[in-house]
């Protein structure tokens, strides 16, 4: 069963990143490393495969 959206955003909070904003339905994340990425969707909405994988990626390139 796929992850709900705000799951992936209170994992990257949980990592350190930032919220820096977006237009519409797309936020910008950003760690102070300097690590960057993009999510979109509504919150209550069911995450896509690449974007749990993409945030798994980018939280574990913080552990390097």
């Amino acid at each position: 069963m796929p992850k709900k959206l705000r799951e992936l955003i209170h994992e990257l909070e949980q990592a350190g990143f930032i919220n820096r904003g977006g237009k519409g339905s797309h936020r910008n994340f950003e760690h102070e490393k300097g690590i960057r990425i993009t999510l979109s969707g509504q919150l209550s909405g069911d995450a896509k495969p690449y974007q749990e994988r993409e945030v798994k990626k980018k939280i574990q390139e913080l552990e390097r």
